[in-house]
């Protein structure tokens, strides 16, 4: 289904340029009103994170919602999942959050969920699009909305993160490092993992606005490994800017991405008899997590790229368990959407109760090498510039054999083409995706 404003995770893209602009803002809050008010109790949830067009964005959004007559609570900055978690119990029509997740201040989107805390299915964004191509016709006096701030969310979303682990288990004794990108978790990831115990030392935490994502967080993991050697702490714990994704880092500065992590916890639920069937990734998981899976007679597929198609095939499959390598973790059983904390903890499970460090954990699943580049585009990437990268894939599978595995196709999030390139060769891996990515560079 073709749209407009909607891509692989909800509306995204530079602040300024259309659609995140403040007179799209408030359409995209009516059109939102005049669809979803009268589902729940009516009221439609705003979060964001501490990005500063977030101040913008979020005026313009409860103006246009308020205009459709739906009621807001405000939440602040909070985790894209804690705005999941609450629509759902807090009985809201909807949430709305707005991130651009793991990019850089200069972005920023709107992620919406439906009143069951989860992400909108193709329907409904294209039911909002269409809403979008109406008039916008305000609503009288007597029915326009009001607003509230709810200010105890954190509290209950902190307690919401402890819950998710067994009954008295505790991270005493644990030195733990946690990042969080100066973004939506600053507040709420540090207590979570103090109240469990943990000696925490805190990086990242510090948001003004402009510093979210970066060189710090999940897309920044030699920042966490370094503070963990620094600090000579047992492991470290990163987010990105919206809470979403998790990356740690073990005793020894090794980074330990969502594939290592979804093996983990993988691996930890079947010991416990909660597995609940498979493992799914994605097109850009690791061989060695298919391996590793399949040394424990776990089963194990692979989705298109992104976290609402993970969950799409989980659904189909009535599995619970499913990530990707940049770290979205969804855990079914126990939240929505992919949630950067609980997914910590539940690898965190494992740590406590064998008694053994990260690093000798996660020698379970051997890595395949596998090198990323990510070409900028200047516009669609056309039929041409694939044709040509496939020239010369072909030409590398005639010299070298089909030792490899290649993936080449545009971000669903930023204007970029990307490739990845797996094999048991480090250097032949990354030069071939060194050739692909110039060709690509060439040809746009």
């Amino acid at each position: 289904m073709s749209k407009t404003y909607f891509g692989t995770d909800g509306v995204r893209g530079a602040v300024g340029a259309p659609p995140i602009t403040a007179d799209f803002s408030l359409r995209l809050g009516w059109a939102i009103g005049k669809l979803f008010s009268r589902r729940g109790n009516g009221r439609i949830l705003i979060g964001k994170d501490t990005r500063v067009s977030g101040y913008m964005l979020e005026s313009a959004l409860e103006a246009g919602l308020l205009s459709a007559g739906s009621d807001v609570g405000l939440m602040g900055p909070m985790p894209t999942s804690a705005v999941a978690y609450l629509t759902r119990t807090l009985g809201a029509a909807a949430g709305i959050m707005i991130s651009a997740s793991h990019n850089t201040y200069h972005d920023n989107g709107f992620k919406i969920f439906d009143q069951g805390g989860n992400k909108l299915e193709d329907a409904l964004e294209a039911d909002i699009e269409a809403q979008l191509q109406q008039q916008m016709i305000g609503t009288a006096s007597d029915h326009l909305g009001k607003a509230v701030r709810i200010n105890d969310v954190a509290g209950r979303y902190i307690e919401f993160c402890k819950a998710t682990v067994p009954r008295g288990y505790r991270l005493q004794g644990l030195h733990v490092v946690v990042d969080c990108a100066h973004g939506a978790t600053y507040h709420v990831a540090p207590g979570v993992f103090e109240e469990l115990g943990a000696r925490v030392t805190l990086t990242g935490t510090s948001p003004n606005g402009f510093n979210i994502n970066d060189g710090c967080g999940s897309s920044h993991p030699a920042h966490l490994a370094k503070q963990v050697v620094a600090q000579k702490a047992d492991l470290g714990i990163a987010f990105d800017g919206d809470g979403d994704r998790v990356i740690m880092a073990d005793h020894k500065g090794e980074v330990v991405d969502g594939d290592e992590l979804l093996y983990l916890i993988a691996s930890e639920r079947q010991r416990r008899g909660i597995l609940g069937g498979g493992v799914v990734g994605t097109v850009m998981s690791n061989m060695g997590l298919e391996r590793g899976l399949q040394s424990l007679n776990i089963p194990f597929v692979r989705s298109q790229v992104g976290d609402r198609y993970v969950l799409e095939l989980l659904r189909r499959k009535e599995w619970l368990v499913g990530g990707e390598p940049s770290g979205h973790i969804l855990c079914l059983d126990l939240t929505t959407t992919g949630d950067g904390i609980i997914a910590a903890l539940q690898a965190l499970t494992l740590m406590v109760d064998s008694g053994k460090p990260l690093h000798e954990l996660k020698k379970g699943m051997a890595k395949f090498p596998q090198a990323a580049v990510a070409v900028q585009l200047n516009g669609a990437a056309s039929a041409e510039v694939l044709e040509r990268a496939g020239e010369t894939l072909a030409q590398k599978k005639k010299t070298l054999g089909d030792g490899f595995r290649v993936l080449i196709r545009p971000s669903g999030t930023e204007p970029v083409m990307r490739v990845m390139v797996e094999g048991e060769d480090r250097q032949e891996v990354a030069g071939i995706a060194e050739d692909l990515g110039a060709v690509i560079e060439r040809a746009m």
